[in-house]
């Protein structure tokens, strides 16, 4: 005689989304919190251009911040825009963070001024705009392109920062972060396809 074995419900893309970005910003604080207790020190970490050690600050860059002002100012939109991205599935948007990651971490260390040292998740937030903004014209999805329209109306005005301006804010960073966030609209989004198998 068989016995039913009862297996956990499958999680929905919702609660996924919710977990990772949720988890994700969770780090960022228990780090600020760590980089307070011992004095900033954690912040030397960023990337700092054309140096051997600047390339480290690649991967741990968008990690640290400048103090929890710092923090603050990015905690929302990193909830709000990588949420919306998640929710096209875990693979999907860790391929999409990367690919910013990368680029607008790479891109500083290459173009950034000398003596200079670059920290700070905003980087994936100017990635996230663009990204949003461009996924729909590659997809040609209505509800992308309404998510798009939207999130330019709420964050378009945020990329001013990609141009030189306030003293002490990495422009750079928001630059090569919307480059990111444009070239994974490009080249990591999947095209809709009609009946015949033929993209579109």
């Amino acid at each position: 005689m068989s016995t039913p074995v009862q297996t956990a419900p499958e999680r929905g893309p919702v609660r996924d989304a919710a977990t990772l970005v949720g988890g994700f910003v969770a780090v960022l604080w228990v780090l600020e919190v760590v980089d307070t207790i011992v004095g900033h020190r954690l912040d030397q970490f960023g990337v700092q251009p054309r140096t051997d050690e600047g390339l480290v600050g690649i991967a741990t860059a968008p990690l640290l911040h400048l103090g929890f002002e710092h923090l603050v100012s990015n905690t929302i939109p990193l909830l709000v825009l990588g949420f919306v991205i998640a929710l096209s599935g875990i693979g999907q948007a860790l391929a999409v963070t990367g690919a910013i990651w990368v680029i607008g971490g790479f891109g500083t260390w290459l173009f950034a001024p000398s003596g200079t040292n670059h920290i700070g998740a905003s980087v994936l937030v100017f990635g996230f705009i663009v990204y949003l903004v461009l996924r729909g014209f590659f997809t040609r999805r209505i509800g992308q392109i309404a998510v798009g329209v939207v999130v330019l109306v709420l964050y378009g005005g945020a990329l001013w920062g990609v141009l030189p301006g306030q003293p002490g804010i990495s422009w750079q960073g928001h630059l090569f972060g919307a480059v990111g966030g444009g070239l994974a609209a490009a080249m990591l989004t999947p095209r809709r396809t009609d009946p015949t198998g033929a993209s579109r």
